[in-house]
């Protein structure tokens, strides 16, 4: 199975990220037509092959504005890139996670999400978390992607909230950061899609000393954000005297999101290496983002690493009922599946006074929370609604179709560590099959589940 190996020993950011994917081999172009698929605009990206202290890897940024891209070969590595224009002219800085230089003691700014109370005279339009999550859900991105970019969202959103004391869904990002934030974290998203999902490993993180600038003053670093997002997975970090930020919170965000465990290799096949390059001059190491692609492989005594399922966070919504019409319940039930829920059930309680009663449960994407809790208030007896957010585990799953002695057939398979631990034919396949043979329906599921270990993932 493929690994990603990154190793932050010079710190990690958004930009690196995807530089450091890029420089694997995954293609800008696919990833500029990938990015498409978002309703955003007013950005073009960047990435060219550039040395840092010695070191050759690939430069990316994305810059606010439309602009014409020339892609050049020049001096490429198997993919295009894209020429690198000026810093940002609006804030005499690239990007929006900008950095004191170093031997200077001017703060920087952390990394472009902050709470905030509402727009000011002369501001930038702001985006709040719940805007974004509404974006890349209704997006056409693949599920996998848009889950996984709402995760290391939702991840920055929380530790911002905690610091402000308010909630997720309150936390803003400002304008132009927003959207260079969103191309990183959903471009970060997209290349490891394009790489073919492969397990995420890292090396412990490498902070800086220093200071950043916050929204009422300097804070030292690490930046509140980021230590918020790596305490919340229970995190290692480490400080070096580098006098400069080097985590940022999205950096910290997507490795939090994705990486399965932090510490050394695990053992592996090296196939290609990779650096995305910062944007410092350091005085102790070369400001690059390395990371590793090759297959794993189990060796004697080697540490057993994580399963490889996929996570995501859901939202989980309940009211308890005891006046609850049982006709209304089904006709909520059938508009809240129709609506979009990922599922709908209701239990029964014992409830205050012995009253016999039901617990109601919808279980939604985060972004959706809001819309459901209407539905529930409006459609059936409930006076409240109680939310929370869950993390989720999920087999990897492939939908093949697979010959059996009665037909082909539709089947969806999960997979844990590469083996098939769950095979679950579909229904409307097995269905007409059965019709079309006069023969019993549980015939043709127990045909098809026989028929999925000797297929292959070409059959889909």
């Amino acid at each position: 199975m493929k690994a990603v190996y990154f190793d932050p020993f010079s710190g990690v950011s958004g930009d690196m990220i995807l530089g450091a994917l890029l420089d694997l081999g995954v293609e800008i172009g696919s990833l500029r037509k990938d990015l498409a698929r978002l309703p955003l605009g007013g950005y073009h990206l960047h990435a060219t092959r550039r040395t840092k202290a010695g070191i050759c890897g690939t430069k990316f940024d994305v810059h606010l504005g439309e602009a014409q891209e020339h892609s050049h070969a020049a001096g490429d590595e198997g993919h295009h890139h894209e020429p690198q224009t000026a810093p940002d002219a609006q804030s005499g800085m690239h990007k929006g996670h900008t950095h004191p230089h170093p031997g200077h003691s001017q703060p920087s700014i952390p990394d472009r999400c902050h709470v905030h109370s509402g727009p000011h005279h002369g501001e930038a339009e702001v985006r709040d978390f719940r805007s974004i999550a509404t974006m890349v859900s209704g997006s056409s991105l693949p599920g996998p992607v848009r889950d996984r970019a709402l995760g290391v969202f939702r991840r920055i959103a929380e530790a911002e909230g905690k610091i402000h004391g308010c909630p997720p869904e309150s936390v803003h990002f400002h304008e132009v950061g927003a959207v260079d934030s969103i191309v990183d974290v959903v471009g970060g998203c997209l290349a490891l899609e394009a790489l073919g999902r492969p397990r995420v490993f890292a090396a412990p993180l490498i902070e800086g000393t220093g200071w950043v600038r916050c929204a009422h003053g300097q804070f030292p670093v690490p930046a509140p954000a980021t230590l918020e997002i790596l305490a919340a997975r229970g995190l290692t970090l480490r400080q070096c005297e580098e006098p400069q930020e080097m985590v940022t919170p999205t950096g910290a965000a997507f490795l939090a999101e994705f990486a399965e465990a932090f510490g050394p290799m695990p053992a592996m096949r090296l196939e290609r290496i990779g650096y995305g390059l910062g944007m410092h001059d350091m005085r102790t190491r070369p400001n690059v983002l390395r990371a590793v692609l090759g297959e794993l492989e189990s060796e004697p005594g080697a540490p057993v690493l994580p399963h490889d399922w996929e996570g995501d966070h859901v939202g989980c919504l309940e009211t308890n009922l005891d006046d609850a019409n049982p006709e209304v319940l089904g006709h909520f039930v059938d508009r809240a599946l129709a609506a979009g829920a990922l599922d709908v059930f209701y239990g029964s309680v014992q409830m205050k006074k012995n009253r016999p009663g039901v617990v109601l449960t919808v279980l939604c994407p985060v972004a959706e929370c809001d819309r459901f809790s209407e539905l529930i208030l409006c459609e059936t007896t409930a006076f409240g609604v109680r939310r929370t957010v869950l993390e989720r585990r999920k087999l990897r799953r492939e939908f093949l179709s697979v010959d059996t002695p009665v037909g082909r057939i539709k089947v969806k398979v999960g997979r844990l560590d590469g083996r098939i631990v769950q095979v679950a034919p579909e229904y409307e396949s097995c269905r007409a099959v059965a019709a079309e043979r006069g023969m019993p329906l549980q015939a043709v599921y127990t045909a098809a589940v026989r028929a999925v270990p000797a297929s292959s993932g070409d059959s889909r």
